[in-house]
Order: structure tokens, then C-alpha cells, then sequence
């Protein structure tokens, strides 16, 4: 990020707006505020999701729904939320540590590795459509997109944080990639075609956004 989109009256307006968001939810996961209302409202109690990077979601998701897979590759984090979900009695919540090898440049042979990871493969445990949501923001974010895809039914919600990072859009966050700008990498390009045809909401809050697609 440049340091001259850093001082943009805009975005200023937008991180005191999300700093003051954030103060007053403090349980909230870090998507838009508009992402969380939206996953507030459909989440029932007999929902089964997966996410991948954990933290507040992990909380915020295990106090709403019947079960959730939480993959962490970061073990001083697992061990931070590990103790709040003992803490808090919650016992819903499949924690795993994945440890990962740093990302790096697609080529074929790096592709091929994430692929493999048990971070990424940490959705074989389910079954094709049978899961009502996946939240993807952590590493590996495009394979585990696309991992996941043959495990949502109809009607699951697929979340992905920091989309504007990843694929074209209008967006006003910094470090977006611009309409005229392809998908990041392959995989992303592959994720951005097998979504083509899915209903989509697009949220933003000026700094990080967040998007939800709807399986057909």
C-alpha cells in the first residue's frame, strides 16, 4: 500500500468509522459490518461450516451454529483461541492446527503443494454438499476456495475476506485490484470462473472487503 492512500481523507474517515465499529461490537469478526449482519441473520443453529484463519469468527461462528472445523496455521494464534473456546465451555468447534510453508509465486509445482497441505485438505473430512458455510481468510485462500466448493449444498454461503485483494472490482480499499485488472493468480482466475454464474454480495467498508457467494 502506498503511503499517499494511506493519508486520503477517505480513508481516514473509513478506518476511524471501522475503529469505532470494531470498539462498540468487540465480538465481531473481522469482515464488514455489512457481511456480519447479513451472516447474523441466515446462520441457524443446525448449521455445519468450515473456516480457514481463525480468531473472532471462531467465537462469533461456534455461539450460532450446531458444528464448525476452525484450521489455524499459526500455533501461537491456536494456542491464543484454543484457550478462549476452553474458557467459554464451547465445545462445537474442531480446532486444528495445519502448520504451513510460506506462500509463494504460482507456478504448477507450488499450485500442486497447496493443494496437498493439510490446511487446504482440512475439507475432505466432508462429504459433498453438506456444508452450510465456509469462511475463507486465511492463507492459501484461493485453493482452499476452490477446495471447498464441491462440499457446499445449494443455498450454503461462501465467504471470502479481502476479496478486493484478489479479484476485480470498484472498489475504494486500498490495495484493490481495478476493474480492468485480472484475478491475481490462476487459481484465483479458476475460483473467479467456477463462481461465474453464482448470486453474489459484494460488501466493503473502505479499508477490507468482504464477499459472499451463494451456492446454486
Amino acid at each position: 500500500m502506498r503511503p499517499s492512500q494511506l493519508l486520503r481523507p477517505r480513508y481516514v474517515a473509513d478506518r476511524v468509522r471501522l475503529a469505532v465499529h470494531q470498539h462498540m461490537h468487540p465480538e465481531a469478526p473481522w469482515l464488514t459490518a455489512e457481511a456480519t449482519s447479513m451472516l447474523a441473520h441466515w446462520l441457524e443453529r443446525d448449521h455445519v461450516g468450515i473456516e480457514w484463519g481463525s480468531g473472532r469468527s471462531t467465537l462469533w461462528f461456534a455461539a450460532r451454529v450446531g458444528r464448525l472445523l476452525s484450521v489455524e496455521h499459526h500455533a501461537g494464534w491456536h494456542e491464543s483461541v484454543s484457550s478462549e473456546l476452553a474458557a467459554r465451555g464451547m465445545t462445537n468447534v474442531e480446532y486444528r492446527l495445519c502448520p504451513c510453508e510460506p506462500e509463494r509465486v504460482e507456478t504448477p509445482d507450488w499450485i500442486a503443494t497447496m493443494f496437498a497441505s493439510d490446511y487446504v485438505r482440512a475439507a475432505d473430512v466432508f462429504e459433498p454438499h453438506t456444508l452450510d458455510f465456509a469462511l475463507v481468510d486465511g492463507v492459501y485462500r484461493s485453493a482452499c476456495a476452490l477446495a471447498v466448493l464441491p462440499k457446499l449444498r445449494r443455498g450454503a454461503l461462501l465467504i471470502v475476506d479481502n476479496v478486493n485483494w484478489f479479484l476485480p472490482s470498484a472498489s475504494r480499499a486500498p490495495s484493490s485490484r481495478g476493474v480492468a485488472d485480472s484475478p491475481l493468480s490462476p487459481t484465483w482466475e479458476r475460483f473467479a470462473r467456477a463462481v461465474s454464474g453464482w448470486e453474489m454480495r459484494w460488501t466493503e467498508n473502505g479499508v477490507a472487503d468482504t464477499a459472499i457467494w451463494t451456492a446454486p
